[in-house]
Parts: C-alpha cells; sequence; structure tokens
C-alpha cells in the first residue's frame, strides 16, 4: 500500500520574494503547500477573498497579496480615486503596515490561543460532547489543487459546510504548469499499468479543449457579432467544459463550523481513494493549528472506530450491491433525463392543511385540520394557494415553510458538468452514484452546429474503453476517467419548498441551457400532479439562442448600483 504522501496531487507553489512573505506570512498558515487556512481576522475581507476562488486561476494568497495588501500600503491614486477616497486609501494603508509589523511580533495563530478559550473547548467538546459548542466557531480551509472527484466528495455535506470552487466558465483551464496539463494521477494506476494509456487519453482530452477554443469563440464571435469579446470566451468555456476529465484540478474554499470540518475528516480519513483520504490529513493538519480544540475528539479511540465503521461499511454494501444487483444494467441513452418515481396524492391538501395549522386560533390538531381540508371544494383549495401565494412577484421571495410539509423524488440523469451546479443545493437530499461512463456523454448543440463535433468525439470516445478497464479492477478509481460531458444518475428527495427555489432559481435566463432544461422538465412532472401549485411558480419555461446573455451587464449595473465609484 501506497503511503499517503504518493497522493499528494501535482501543485506548484508561487515564488514570493522576502517582501512578499514579509507582507504575506501573517495571514495564512502557510505560503508554498496547497492546502492553507486564511487567518485574515475581518470576515469581510476574508469573504471577498475566498469568493474570488471561483473567477481565479491565481492561487488566493497571491491575490491577497497583490490586490489586498499592496494598492494599500504602497498606494497609486488613480482617476477613479476622489480626494476623500484617496485619503482613506492612505489612511488605511498606513494603519495596515502597523498591523503587520505588529502581527510579526504577536501572530494571529498566538492570538488564537487564548489558554482559557481552548481549555474551555476542550473540556466541554472533548470530555462532554457537546457538539452546539463546536456550532459556535468556524474557519475557512482553501485547497489549492484537487480533483473534481475529490472536491465533489468534500462538498457533500449539508448546511455549516459552505464551499466555493473554480468555475469552469470563468477560468481557461488550458493552461499547463511545467509543461503538463492540470489533472490528477494516482499512483495506483501505476501499479495497475493503466498509466501510461491513462495520461494519454487525459492529454488528449485537454489537447482538443485547448485546439477546439479559438474555433468556437471565432464561430460564436462571427453568429452572434453583437456580444462582447469577454461575454463570447466565457460562453466558449461553458461549450468545451465536456471535454474537462473529472480528474481536473480545481481550486475550492470551504467556510464550516468545528463540527462541519470534523465530520468531512471523518468520512474521507478511511476512503478508498488515496486522494481524499491525503485530503482529509491535510485539512486536520492545517486545521489544527487554528481550531486544535474542535478536532480533539479524532484523535479518540472511539472516533477511529467510527472511521474504520465508514470505511467497512462503504466496501460491504459495495459487495452487496454487486451480489444482489449484479444482473442489473439500464442504458438511459434515449430514455428519459428525469422521472417523478415518488409524490404524495394529497400534496395540495397537505400544504394547504400547513397554511391552515399555523394560522388558526382554535388549536385544532394536524389530523383534524387535514380531515377538514379534504372536504374543501377545488374553488376553495385554490382560494387558500392564492391568497397565502398572492404578492410575490420576485423568485428570491421564498414561499413559507407550509411548502415542507410535502416531498417529491426525482431520478436525473444528466452530464456531470451541469450536475455540478444543481449539486450546489444542500437544502434536500441528494444521492448519486459514481462517476462513470455508462450513461454515454453529451455532445453540445453549439459544437454540433459548429461544424466540431468530430473533434469532439474522438477525443471523449477513448476514455469509454479506458474507464472499462480501470472499472474491472477498481470502480472507485474508474471516476478519474471520466470527463464532465459525461452523465451521471442521482437522485433529489425534495419538498415543494425547495423545489420553489431551485426551479425558478435554475431556470432564468442566465443559467446554463442543461441545468434549465432539467428544471423545466421537473416543473412540467409537477404540473401534471400538483396543477393549481405550479400556477404560482415563476418558472421561465423560454429558450435563448444564447445562454446567460444579458448577465455581465447586469452584475456591472448592480455594482454601480452598490457603489458610485466602482
Amino acid at each position: 500500500m501506497h503511503p499517503i504522501e504518493d497522493f499528494t496531487p501535482p501543485f506548484e507553489a508561487d515564488r514570493y520574494s522576502e517582501k512578499d512573505q514579509w507582507h504575506l506570512e501573517p495571514f495564512f498558515t502557510n505560503l508554498n503547500k496547497s492546502v492553507y487556512v486564511p487567518l485574515v481576522l475581518a470576515p469581510e475581507l476574508i469573504g471577498a477573498l475566498c469568493s474570488r476562488t471561483s473567477r481565479a486561476s491565481q492561487d488566493l494568497r497571491y491575490i491577497y497579496l497583490n490586490e489586498f495588501i499592496y494598492p494599500f500600503v504602497e498606494p497609486v491614486r488613480d482617476d477613479k480615486d476622489t480626494d476623500d477616497a484617496w485619503l482613506e486609501k492612505v489612511k488605511y494603508g498606513e494603519a495596515l503596515k502597523k498591523l503587520i509589523a505588529f502581527l510579526h511580533e504577536h501572530s494571529i495563530l498566538d492570538l488564537f490561543s487564548n489558554p482559557r478559550a481552548r481549555s474551555f473547548y476542550i473540556k466541554w467538546l472533548a470530555q462532554y460532547g457537546d457538539d452546539s459548542i463546536a456550532q459556535m466557531a468556524g474557519a475557512h480551509l482553501v485547497f489549492g489543487g484537487l480533483s473534481q472527484v475529490t472536491i465533489k466528495h468534500l462538498e457533500d455535506q449539508r448546511i455549516a459546510l459552505a464551499p466555493i470552487e473554480k468555475s469552469t466558465r470563468y477560468v481557461n483551464y488550458s493552461q499547463r504548469v511545467n509543461d503538463q496539463y492540470l489533472y490528477y494521477t494516482d499512483p495506483t494506476l501505476k501499479d495497475m499499468g493503466f498509466e501510461e494509456k491513462y495520461r494519454h487519453v487525459m492529454n488528449g482530452l485537454f489537447e482538443t479543449y485547448t485546439e477546439l477554443l479559438p474555433k468556437i469563440i471565432l464561430w460564436l464571435t462571427e453568429k452572434f457579432p453583437e456580444e462582447k469579446p469577454s461575454v463570447v470566451e466565457k460562453k466558449a468555456f461553458d461549450v468545451l467544459r465536456g471535454l474537462l476529465p473529472t480528474s481536473t484540478l480545481s481550486q475550492v474554499a470551504f467556510f464550516g463550523n468545528g463540527q462541519s470540518f470534523e465530520h468531512m475528516i471523518n468520512r474521507s480519513a478511511k476512503h478508498p481513494l488515496g486522494e481524499i483520504r491525503w485530503a482529509a490529513r491535510r485539512a486536520h493538519e492545517e486545521l489544527n493549528q487554528v481550531t486544535p480544540s474542535f478536532l480533539k475528539r479524532l484523535e479518540k479511540e472511539a472516533t477511529q472506530e467510527y472511521q474504520e465503521y465508514l470505511a467497512a461499511k462503504t466496501a460491504s454494501v459495495t459487495s452487496l450491491a454487486k451480489k444482489f444487483l449484479g444482473d442489473l444494467s439500464t442504458d438511459s441513452r434515449g430514455g428519459p433525463e428525469v422521472n417523478l418515481v415518488e409524490y404524495d396524492p394529497e400534496g395540495e391538501e397537505k400544504v394547504i392543511t400547513g397554511i391552515l395549522f399555523a394560522a388558526t386560533n382554535n388549536h385544532a390538531s394536524w389530523s383534524e385540520i387535514l380531515e377538514r381540508v379534504r372536504k374543501l371544494s377545488a374553488d376553495d383549495k385554490r382560494r387558500v394557494l392564492t391568497e397565502y401565494l398572492s404578492g410575490r412577484p420576485q423568485r428570491w421571495q421564498k414561499v413559507g415553510r407550509a411548502f415542507e410539509n410535502v416531498y417529491l423524488r426525482f431520478e436525473i440523469v444528466m452530464d456531470i458538468g451541469a450536475w455540478r451546479d444543481l449539486h450546489r443545493h444542500r437544502m434536500l437530499t441528494q444521492m448519486r452514484q459514481n462517476f462513470s461512463c455508462g450513461h454515454g456523454y453529451n455532445v453540445p448543440q453549439e459544437i454540433v452546429t459548429a461544424g466540431l463535433e468530430r473533434e469532439f468525439r474522438r477525443a471523449l470516445d477513448p476514455v469509454d474503453e479506458l474507464h472499462e478497464e480501470i472499472r474491472n479492477k477498481d470502480p472507485f478509481l474508474s471516476q478519474y476517467a471520466v470527463t464532465l460531458a459525461h452523465r451521471i444518475r442521482f437522485m433529489q428527495w425534495q419538498n415543494l419548498r425547495s423545489l420553489f427555489w431551485t426551479s425558478e432559481l435554475r431556470t432564468i435566463p442566465e443559467g446554463h441551457p442543461d441545468y434549465r432544461k432539467i428544471e423545466q422538465q421537473k416543473f412540467r412532472l409537477v404540473e401534471k400532479v400538483y396543477p393549481t401549485i405550479a400556477e404560482h411558480m415563476l418558472v421561465n419555461l423560454n429558450e435563448y439562442d444564447f445562454a446567460r446573455r444579458g448577465q455581465e451587464e447586469r452584475i456591472q449595473k448592480k455594482m454601480q448600483q452598490l457603489s458610485p465609484h466602482t
């Protein structure tokens, strides 16, 4: 078995001068490793930094140095600066210089290590196991380069763990580091004799992405001459993202409380994939510098037993699934992308019951109210729903909790690239199958119309063979040999309140056409079983020739409204 260090993802640290290090060291747990914790004290500042993850190709530490430090400690007045703005910038710069000097003498880590606070957390969390204590404070954690396989595993938690990941729409993935494309290669592939073939196929995908990028930009420019070059470029990234393998390295930042990070580490520490185990180890090491009291339980024998249980459960259930379901083989190609496999026939009645339950002054029971609602006429039921939902012109005005009383189960097959966007929703139950090539892959219509389908398929077709060869030996490892164009089967167990939010949000004109289509299909299925409720859902069923048109302009308009000096 390989030592954990063998699974370290490739990472090229930025080289900082002594001057750079002086300004940067106080604010991060390290400057040369791919996993680190930002130590910035101001919540707004650290939030702004981590939010840059989605659109930045650079390391966040580099961004912090060049956008949040040097513009102030070495200010340069530009045309946008009013006299007051310039004086404020200079004043802030002087204060920042003093802070950096102070933190070199009194590090943030030392300030974090208040003995009284630490002893309190250790006593109540470690000794008494009061998880509510671990929910009262949190930290940011950045991974500078992990595969999609590992990132999606780490992100697969509910609330209390908020991730933001480098976007495939805003970042060009054709870059190389040391003449190597940025993807992960598990060392076990070499042991199995697959490494050479794996690298050949992965390089082919990135080479095709690089070769097709200027071609699709030219085609889009000619087809949509009114669009700005920056908008066209982002559209091109969107179109080509299917060529990116799930081994593609990406940057992701997390904010979580102590309990959520403990859970992340526990469910990752003994995972079959070495990269995930490595990520858990590094997360523990970095977080232990800032929140050691939150992680004390990870050292306990009971926790080790829990991790072993999780690992054994994965192995045993995988074996049972093979035994009991091994003869099942479903080809989803050509079938429906969305199935409504379970719903409550009394869904509308139970929503109405929920509305009236919270509003009644006679304190009647749920059962009594439901029985009365069953006897209402169709017009009366419609009236209750209409009164409850009237005056809601905007999707961000969320419907009430009465809609949480009804759940629906959707089974969906869609491309992994678009699934990643839907996976971000956590106020529902999502369960997915492993990444695979078993459901085929999608070719974007733009690729077909532009006459580039042959090149696109030529890069993807070898992936299927490679994936199958690896899967026969290790189904977990084979997940790296898949692309974002390949399809995934997953399930959503979702209440109606959550459905309102996801379907309304994910069908706006700025949404990606792949997930817009899925949410539109979900809505049409809901419309058949809950027609009265569906009348009030603000779902956009239109189609657009240029997805996300106008998004950049709307962003700029919002920025101008928020700040006249932007």
